[in-house]
């Protein structure tokens, strides 16, 4: 084996790292021409800024390139991937001729990063882990596993954010001890309980226990949206107007260097001119008003209450607050002085440490493929879709809760599977993917979208496209895989199943034909849970 890489495919960055055998940890490696050194916390780390940009002639520009051919604001160049792929967005860009899904642009992206460190590797047969974050649907993961498989990767594991971050604190970590990882990004918000394994008990190294889950999706593109908004404010302006959806990639640049800049200045000026008009908009922002802006869309509520599930989750399994030995602050999103003051002031400012904020996930992840494993529980509820018989709307029985340990050494659910057709043959279930529903807030949530032009707009979230995110069916492509042979009778109780985890997080059933008595399905793996 030449060698073992974590890659930690971020909102705004992307970092990789390689396992170092010497060292015995993860060390971030930079990507010629498409990475750039960023000055954070003890060490300068190396990324690669997560945008690839499509030119005229079937030209791409990764990353650092993107910056210094001043392409940031084109309509032309995707940043922000991880969210709409996490989200399943459906939105297309027109770039060259052709529609470009953000689906699309990650893969191109990932597969052009993969392409250069195996160049500069001279790797042939690098192991890879890719990471994940805590509320990644079963579609993400695929979505990774399909770009590994399409780079010609022919070992790759998946790790999640949180569990690889306790890893990459390194020697801040220590066995036996019980720790909170805050990571805090451009897109999503994950918190993790994690216990250190004694030594005694480790088989292979250090191992992590997760006690306690949460997240979220709220990160720092959150913020630029915010400050985008109050721009348009107080300017008296709308993100409809044709005036400002010919600068909005400018303005939103202009937020976001505002935002960074506040994390040290007290004050920051957002400008920017219409070339077609000359009409200026521009504002200035505090600290201060930021603070306000934050508090008025209650990011610190919302990051108290993540918190606060995930402690609740380990309390659950006897252990509690006052066990934590440190809070590890992983993402740029934690660099923000309020937010971290705010985490001080849940945990008090001895307990927490900000050492690695860009790069401790990536080196966990090198570790985490170099051997050092985890145990781990469950993340979602998963459960299976009906109808209703009285009110005709589907409901959802859950088959396994977050929090399950697994492997399970007894059956989790038991339950008979009925035919709804006379002379039915095919029989099965849906199986789901529970998701939470996004935190109420007195109305229809908002979130920013690029329209096929490339413009910034601000879209309402619909009642159905967050069911739809919430629920997602994992065995859709085959949801049918009991056969009733002779056929089934309309409303006959054919089937009894029962359900049980194997050790690779498989949702095994073993199903017995109540006419017949015959065992047809003895652990057979359904679908793979997160």
């Amino acid at each position: 084996m030449s060698g073992r890489l974590g890659i930690d495919f971020g909102t705004s960055n992307t970092v990789v790292a390689r396992y170092d055998e010497s060292r015995q940890e993860g060390v971030p490696f930079h990507v010629p021409d498409y990475g750039r050194t960023l000055g954070a916390g003890a060490e300068a780390v190396s990324v690669v800024p997560s945008l690839i940009h499509y030119g005229p002639e079937r030209q791409r520009w990764v990353g650092e390139q993107v910056h210094q051919r001043g392409l940031y604001e084109s309509a032309g160049t995707f940043r922000w991937m991880k969210r709409f792929i996490a989200n399943r967005s459906p939105a297309k860009v027109r770039v060259d001729g052709r529609e470009v899904s953000h689906f699309d642009a990650g893969r191109d992206f990932l597969s052009a990063v993969l392409a250069v460190v195996g160049a500069e590797l001279s790797a042939g047969d690098e192991e890879v882990a890719f990471t994940a974050p805590v509320e990644a649907y079963e579609h993400y993961e695929d979505w990774l596993a399909q770009v590994a498989e399409q780079a010609g990767l022919r070992r790759f594991r998946l790790i999640d954010e949180p569990s690889a971050a306790a890893l990459g604190y390194g020697a801040h970590v220590q066995p036996g001890n019980v720790y909170l990882v805050f990571d805090f990004g451009g897109g999503t918000l994950d918190v993790a309980v994690a216990l250190i394994e004694e030594e005694d008990r480790a088989r292979a190294g250090r191992r992590c226990r997760v006690l306690g889950k949460a997240g979220t999706e709220l990160g720092g593109r959150d913020i630029d949206h915010w400050l985008y908004e109050e721009l348009l404010r107080l300017n008296g302006r709308n993100d409809a107007d044709e005036s400002v959806r010919q600068i909005s990639r400018a303005l939103l640049v202009e937020c976001e260097a505002a935002k960074e800049k506040l994390s040290t200045a007290e004050r920051a000026q957002v400008t920017a001119m219409n070339p077609h008009t000359g009409e200026v908009l521009q504002a200035e922002f505090t600290r201060s008003r930021l603070e306000e802006l934050l508090d008025e869309h209650e990011l610190f509520a919302r990051l108290d209450q993540t918190v606060r599930r995930a402690l609740n989750a380990a309390r659950e399994r006897g252990y509690s607050e006052e066990q934590l030995r440190a809070v590890l602050l992983v993402g740029g999103s934690s660099l923000a002085p309020s937010v971290q003051k705010t985490i001080q002031r849940i945990f008090g400012r001895e307990r927490v440490l900000l050492s690695r904020p860009l790069d401790a996930v990536a080196r966990g992840a090198a570790a985490f493929v170099a051997g050092v494993d985890f145990y781990d529980h469950i993340q979602h509820d998963y459960g299976i879709r009906h109808v209703n018989a009285q009110t005709g709307q589907y409901e959802y029985r859950v088959l396994v809760r977050r929090g399950t340990p697994y492997p399970t050494a007894e059956p989790l659910a038991r339950l008979k599977v009925k035919a709804t057709y006379q002379n039915q043959v095919q029989l099965g279930l849906a199986i789901f993917e529970l998701g939470q529903q996004p935190p109420g807030g007195g109305g229809e949530a908002v979130e920013l979208v690029f329209d096929p032009s490339g413009a910034a707009r601000l879209m309402k979230v619909s009642p159905a496209e967050a069911d739809r995110r919430a629920y997602f069916w994992i065995n859709e492509a085959s949801p049918t895989f009991l056969r009733a042979e002779p056929p089934a009778r309309k409303g006959e109780a054919r089937f009894e199943a029962e359900f049980s985890i194997d050790p690779n997080k498989r949702l095994l059933i073993s199903a017995r034909d109540l006419r017949t008595g015959q065992m047809t399905h003895r652990d057979f793996p359904v679908v793979k849970l997160t």
